[in-house]
């Protein structure tokens, strides 16, 4: 009996341990963080050493592998901005960069958009770029320009430059969420987010300009002469509304307005008056057909739409005494601020040009809004003429000229005849 006490033991021991071992283990309530409400903040933007990690379907951290020698720009959001649109997945591992929209792709577009290109990436100095360059290329300006945006931004763009129509900027500048420093090549009116500026070639801009420059003359009285094209209307309304836009503009008049429909007859009735200006709504073959039949006392303005090149000599001297106003990019090719950049090659169409010196003064523009230098950088000396900041919109003010004998150049300037081709035609000055 004494020996079967210790063996029941002994199996009654390795029951109870069996069992023990089968049982549930008691419930540990786990810990639940809380984020408190307003102190959820977004995670800044690492330095470009550190990896970032990217919120996609799979949520994989992905290390971002930008460039060391990249300078990191915060993407903030200004305050009073709209909330950030849905987020859009990148298409790449994310890395600071400067975004360009260009419709290089579109056959209507193209040419334009590349001219542009080629003057931005001209004025690129590497050893101060803030950051590299991604060009978005792929895409509808009249329908595609917000996906694009969007999609940049998700890439990691920290300032956008872009886009270039009339109908892609307006499309922009409907959207109140624009995160980082945007600048269009375009001008369009409107009430635009905070960190959306306009800079552009605006032919109403260059129609006001003349039509100071006509005032500053002393003259009183507009003729003003157009042709039937959408652009020679907006210049028209532009020049009237500068003529007559103030008080002290009341003992100003709009004496006629021609359209010229290839009919010099209009012009028979137009006469020398003292103190009347001519305006010329037109381009420059329109010019050379109606300036023969303008007396040449008359003093005639114009915009750069009139001025194909100081190649072109014989327009030019069809043109004699017509002043207006275009880019120190075309007429100080020796100016300091125009000999730093380099020109393209092969040279350019003039109207391809223009977009080339606008290319060039939309990267300086955009690398003073990264660094918000804007305020103590202005007025900026641009190739595309002085620039001013205006609202959101960047102002260029070109400056004037004066056909001369078969060239265009400054009033105040020597006159430097071409060579001439009819060495017997006498050219006369007005």
């Amino acid at each position: 009996m004494q020996r079967v006490l210790p063996k029941l033991s002994i199996c009654l021991l390795t029951l109870f341990a069996l069992y023990a071992c089968a049982s549930n283990p008691p419930h540990t309530p786990v810990e639940e963080k809380t984020i408190a409400a307003g102190k959820e903040t977004v995670p800044p933007v690492v330095a470009a050493e550190k990896p970032v990690t990217i919120p996609i379907a799979s949520e994989t951290p992905v290390p971002a592998a930008p460039p060391t020698s990249v300078t990191e720009i915060p993407l903030v959001i200004a305050p009073g901005e709209a909330k950030p649109a849905p987020p859009v997945l990148p298409t790449e591992k994310p890395f600071p960069h400067i975004a360009l929209l260009l419709p290089l792709q579109s056959p209507v577009f193209g040419p334009a958009a590349e001219a542009v290109q080629q003057g931005f990436m001209a004025a690129i100095d590497p050893k101060r770029l803030l950051m590299p360059v991604r060009i978005y290329s792929d895409f509808d300006e009249n329908n595609g320009v917000v996906a694009t945006y969007r999609q940049a931004i998700a890439n990691g763009a920290r300032a956008v430059v872009g886009p270039l129509t009339r109908s892609g900027v307006s499309a922009l500048a409907a959207e109140k969420d624009i995160p980082v420093p945007t600048l269009t090549l375009n001008i369009v009116e409107g009430q635009p987010a905070k960190q959306l500026y306009f800079f552009g070639m605006s032919v109403e801009a260059e129609a006001r300009q003349a039509a100071q420059l006509a005032k500053q003359h002393g003259l009183h009285q507009a003729i003003i002469i157009t042709i039937r094209s959408q652009l020679s209307q907006r210049m028209q309304a532009a020049f009237e509304e500068e003529w007559n836009g103030s008080a002290q503009d009341k003992d100003r008049g709009i004496l006629r307005e021609i359209e010229f429909n290839d009919d010099p007859t209009v012009f028979a009735d137009i006469a020398d008056i003292t103190d009347t200006t001519v305006f010329l709504a037109t381009d420059a073959a329109k010019a050379r057909l109606i300036r023969p039949y303008l007396p040449n006392k008359l003093t005639i303005y114009a915009t750069s739409q009139i001025f194909a090149g100081n190649d072109n000599t014989l327009t030019n001297y069809d043109l004699n005494g017509i002043r207006f106003v275009d880019m120190p990019w075309l007429l100080q090719p020796d100016h300091p601020a125009v000999m730093i950049y380099p020109r393209a090659s092969p040279p350019l169409a003039p109207d391809r040009e223009r977009l080339y010196a606008l290319g060039i003064d939309s990267f300086r523009l955009i690398q003073l809004l990264l660094t918000g230098k804007v305020a103590s950088a202005l007025p900026l000396d641009g190739v595309s003429g002085q620039i001013q900041l205006n609202g959101h919109t960047f102002q260029r003010t070109p400056i004037s000229a004066v056909f001369l004998q078969g060239r265009a150049q400054l009033p105040d300037a020597p006159v430097t005849p071409a060579q001439q081709i009819f060495p017997d035609k006498a050219i006369s000055m007005p």
